[in-house]
């Protein structure tokens, strides 16, 4: 494969037009494209304009390499008649580098060698040795031309070089024309966004403000309802107190004896005081969660003792044969770090409301430590409620319908769920019409 194709000498300025013609003639045998020829032709000129000057002269050796990275190449010898200069070579024009491939003195056989390469298109197939043979016997045919004709080349070669810059312009001034017309609609839609941008957050701010407005009227609203509540639960407290007193002191034995009539109606004032006196207490402490007033007092409590505290307190109101009340004992050790009076308040709540809803079967308490948080399940097999009233009923004053024949106020599921939001848990609910209910209490051990 680097047996010559075409060896030159190099010796007088005739000899530069020679070579260069050569050398494209040799680049277009082996296939290089048009441009790549002129470009060969030119470093070859260049390159060898410089050795005739310094050296005297060279012998140009014209070959074909093997494949590189799947493509074979061109490549051309020039051995100087004379050493170089400290046996380095520097074209004097810095572009002729750029013409080829590679560029540099290699040393054959001892000498100095100038060599530069240019690899062919990848699709152009790689020469046989019968295809070598055939080019080599070609170009000795072929003889070179005259100077005037190699300047003719050269002019036609210069001519298309101009037309084809000259259609790159004109390509690159339709482009940047392009370009422009397309920048004005970049920048305008940017300014269209930009000014859509700026009115939507204008909307936005005012919104916003608007927020804070209705923020602070909500939060002003929630004060004064809690004062309300604060206020008239102190105010009728007393009054109720004193009705039920004087309905106790009118049924007392030491009395004068009331008549059956009598005695019915001061029970029924007597009840009805009680039942105020039980929506007065409600209301005064949902005010106080509200304000945030209620401080938890945090301290170890042990869930054995509580519940079997609840279960004394809680088994008289069970008050029916077929509502069996089981309070189990939860697993040793059952301590939380809470507040003991707040988390009573909340399972006998439930407990409570449980055993009203309750006709017949069972109520049901206990405790599993889940990982880092316990949890309290109340269990019922009452009339259970329906999934789409699972939130309502933590509302306040709200009653599942038909209930109200049991009695109840609305507030203790409100303000047990936010009693347990106080200790740091959550309350869960999860019903069936028809099955029971079952309300879920989840506390962390270590408090809120």
């Amino acid at each position: 494969m680097d047996e010559p194709l075409l060896q030159l000498a190099l010796r007088v300025e005739h000899d530069i037009f020679v070579v260069r013609q050569r050398g494209r003639e040799v680049a277009a045998a082996v296939g290089l494209e048009h441009q790549d020829q002129v470009r060969v032709a030119t470093a070859l000129s260049e390159v060898a304009r410089d050795l005739l000057t310094i050296t005297g002269g060279a012998n140009v050796t014209f070959a074909v390499t093997g494949r590189v990275d799947g493509r074979f190449g061109l490549r051309i010898d020039l051995a100087p008649l004379r050493p170089l200069p400290d046996d380095d070579y520097q074209p004097q024009s810095g572009a002729v580098a750029r013409l080829v491939d590679t560029l540099g003195v290699v040393r054959v056989e001892g000498d100095t060698v100038v060599r530069m390469s240019r690899r062919a298109p990848s699709h152009v197939p790689e020469p046989t040795p019968q295809r070598l043979a055939e080019l080599r016997a070609e170009l000795e045919r072929v003889a070179p031309g005259s100077a005037v004709d190699e300047l003719a080349s050269q002019n036609q070669q210069l001519i298309a070089a101009l037309d084809e810059v000259r259609s790159q312009r004109d390509e690159l001034a339709v482009l940047n024309a392009e370009l422009q017309e397309t920048n004005h609609g970049v920048m305008a839609l940017y300014n269209q966004l930009t000014e859509e941008l700026e009115a939507t957050n204008q909307g936005v701010v005012a919104l916003y403000a608007e927020l804070d407005e209705k923020s602070a009227q909500l939060r002003a609203a929630s004060e004064s309802k809690s004062r309300f509540l604060a206020n008239v639960s102190h105010e009728l407290r007393a009054p109720v107190t004193a009705i039920i007193g004087l309905g106790r002191l009118l049924t007392d034995g030491g009395s004068d004896p009331l008549t059956t009539e009598q005695s019915r109606q001061v029970e029924l004032i007597r009840s009805s005081a009680t039942d105020l006196l039980s929506l007065v207490n409600e209301l005064l402490d949902l005010a106080k969660a509200e304000s945030g007033r209620i401080e938890p007092a945090w301290a170890e409590v042990d869930l054995r003792l509580l519940f079997g505290q609840l279960r004394g307190t809680l088994r008289a109101l069970a008050s029916r044969d077929e509502v069996e009340l089981v309070v189990e004992d939860p697993p040793h050790p059952a301590v939380i770090r809470t507040d003991e009076v707040l988390l009573a308040q909340v399972l006998r709540n439930l407990l409570h409301n449980a055993l009203k809803f309750t006709e017949r079967g069972e109520v049901r308490m206990r405790a599993e430590q889940r990982a880092d948080r316990w949890q309290l399940t109340v269990t019922d097999t009452g009339v259970g409620i329906a999934p789409e009233l699972h939130e309502r009923v933590f509302e306040e004053f709200y009653q599942v319908p038909g209930s109200t024949r049991v009695g109840g106020t609305g507030l203790g599921l409100p303000y047990a769920r936010r009693l347990v939001t106080l200790l740091g848990g959550t309350m869960q609910l999860t019903s069936t019409p028809g099955q029971g209910s079952s309300f879920t209490v989840a506390l962390p051990v270590g408090g809120g």
